[in-house]
């Protein structure tokens, strides 16, 4: 990198303070004299004049120098390079005739320059400070200060701001109490890995970092609040991906006396303010989908819903089948799963061979398609089924003329997998949806528990405290796996934003709960004993959520990973490029905490 020009020198304090904001500059203070401080944004040397594109916070101003208005103004600008910070004082005049730039709020206008003063020169950066570079993420996130004064990335954190300021009107307008939780608490580890944190005071000793502030949350409301909420940071020790971070912020809620139609309700009035405060409309009422009926129509419990491409079970149309491969994927157990698209009759063969090589890069023998046309299905394989076949296979899937349909067979849980990805693409490539579209939906009537096969156990969806539906608490013992949970999702446009339920609020129902789970007395009395005894207490119903701060602002800005959402995210690899975090300590810290550390 240069160093700055160094016949510019900048002082220890500076002396032209700002009486204007360069982007609320506009043809009313046409013929007034002003003061700007910011960046130099861009530099453009005309010959006898000298343009600067001026930026502050609040937009861009072009700022013209001319030696016929102040020779030593133009000197110092002859000097000025991309960052550096100055304050000039000016007269505000309209641009010429044919010069004025309408794509820029203050297009109409510039500023004649009277006085430059250089507050601060910079480094030439490691990137421009434009709204699309090609710079590589991790050098990005190394010079991030640089970083977050490009336009994309800065509105991302106003718009952050804009949507935390409307939960907390939203909020506190219906009696809600903001309430800290503690960071430094107790490890229970029952989804994702702690970040522990070790105590100097009790040797040996460990606190966890909170993965979630659910226990003193419950605890709050047993305490009589009975409407809190907390901007609340979090921390799991999990493997990253685009939606994920080591520490990220949720929108945290609970409330005594309530209902699942009660939480559902609040967070759809919650989420309508936030996005009409990212100038968006959250389109309400929100439908509600049941679990069972999300995997059998879109294999996730997560669906997009802005298009169709439905998933369907197709077993009883070839349950005679004489097609090999059906026939021997039934035997062993397995399942035939379709996917209609409706429209896909004007897919080619080759949209076909692609969607055929993908299904098998993810682990499928590959696809069979289906087109109707005329009445009539062509296919690879339609001189091996029969009339009847193809005749149930037309009704299964309601097929009308111009549809395809996309056939996969084996194991359920692959099945699901494949044709999930491939409906995703096509419906990209079909342009069966808008970008900017919003479809939200909550999934309801969850199982409480799945069984984990490697672990040989039974282990809950959403976690240990929620309540199961009074049905279900009588048949725990007999059959966990048909027990359902008060619980709920609300998913917007295929992604998780969060999730809630009703709370146990009885001490014997949660216990039955952890001996369920495997967990023995002794292990939960440890882990969750002061909860237990607040049961006790005079607890009443209560129940809540938690949603994706970072999340929802990725949505809501349309970016396609939340770490352009935060100030200071961490990379794939959980380090962060500008401090040089995690990092070595000094040994003596290590001795201090009684720790030693080995490497294999």
């Amino acid at each position: 990198m240069n160093e700055p020009t160094k016949d510019v020198r900048a002082k220890a304090a500076y002396t032209l303070k700002r009486t204007a904001l360069c982007g609320a500059i506009s043809a009313e203070n046409v013929g007034s004299e002003i003061v700007l401080n910011g960046w130099v944004a861009r530099r453009r040397d005309h010959g006898g004049l000298i343009f600067v594109d001026l930026r502050d916070e609040s937009g861009i101003v072009q700022v013209v120098f001319d030696p016929r208005v102040s020779e030593e103004a133009h000197r110092t600008a002859e000097n000025l390079r991309s960052e550096f910070v100055v304050g000039v004082s000016g007269l505000v005049r309209r641009r010429p005739h044919g010069t004025e730039n309408p794509s820029m709020p203050t297009g109409e206008i510039e500023v004649v320059a009277g006085q430059i003063e250089v507050i601060n020169p910079s480094l030439t950066p490691p990137f421009e400070v434009k709204r699309e570079v090609k710079a590589d993420e991790k050098v990005r996130l190394r010079y991030r200060y640089i970083d977050l004064r490009r336009d994309e990335i800065h509105e991302c954190l106003k718009l952050r701001h804009r949507v935390t300021k409307a939960v907390r009107d939203y909020l506190d307008n219906l009696g809600f109490t903001e309430i800290e939780t503690p960071f430094l608490t107790k490890s229970t580890p029952e989804g994702a890995r702690d970040f522990l944190v070790p105590s100097r005071l009790q040797p040996g000793r460990f606190y966890a970092l909170p993965q979630s502030p659910q226990l003193f949350k419950q605890t709050i409301v047993i305490s009589g609040f009975e409407r809190y909420y907390q901007i609340a940071k979090c921390f799991r020790d999990e493997d990253l991906r685009a939606d994920r971070q080591p520490e990220f912020t949720q929108i945290d809620i609970e409330m005594a006396f309530v209902n699942e139609n009660d939480v559902m309700e609040l967070v759809d009035g919650m989420l309508e303010a936030a996005f009409h405060a990212a100038g968006k409309r959250y389109p309400r009422p929100v439908p509600r989908m049941k679990y069972d009926d999300a995997l059998e129509n879109y294999g996730t419990d997560r669906p997009d819903t802005r298009f169709e491409c439905r998933m369907l079970s197709l077993n009883k149309c070839f349950k005679n089948t004489e097609f090999r491969i059906f026939k021997d994927v039934l035997k062993s157990g397995g399942e035939i799963r379709g996917m209609k698209i409706d429209g896909g009759g004007a897919m080619s063969r080759s949209d076909f061979d692609s969607l055929n090589k993908k299904a098998q890069e993810l682990g499928a023998r590959g696809i069979v398609w289906f087109v109707r046309s005329s009445g009539q299905l062509t296919s690879p394989i339609s001189k091996f089924l029969s009339d009847d076949e193809k005749k149930n296979l037309i009704e299964a899937s309601a097929l009308m003329d111009g549809d395809a349909l996309i056939l996969i067979a084996g194991l359920r849980k692959l099945c699901d997998e494949v044709l999930l990805a491939l409906r995703a693409r096509t419906a990209e490539n079909l342009g069966l949806f808008k970008k900017e579209d919003i479809s939200p939906v909550w999934i309801v009537d969850f199982p409480l528990l799945e069984f984990d096969e490697t672990e040989r156990r039974y282990k809950t969806l959403h976690h240990p405290f929620t309540s199961p539906t009074d049905d279900s608490l009588e048949i725990l013992d007999q059959d966990p796996l048909k027990a359902r949970a008060r619980a709920y999702d609300i998913v917007i446009n295929g992604m998780e934003i969060g999730g809630g339920s009703i709370r146990i609020h009885k001490r014997d129902v949660q216990e039955k709960m952890f001996e369920v789970l495997g967990i023995p007395p002794a292990e939960y009395e440890t882990k969750f004993g002061f909860l237990l005894e607040a049961l006790q207490y005079g607890a009443p119903p209560h129940g809540g959520i938690a949603l994706g701060l970072d999340r929802l602002v990725m949505l809501l800005a349309g970016r396609e990973t939340i770490r352009d959402t935060i100030a200071f995210p961490k990379t794939q690899s959980a380090t962060c490029p500008l401090t040089g975090a995690p990092d070595e300590v000094d040994p003596a810290q290590l001795k201090e905490l009684y720790i030693k550390t080995t490497y294999e």
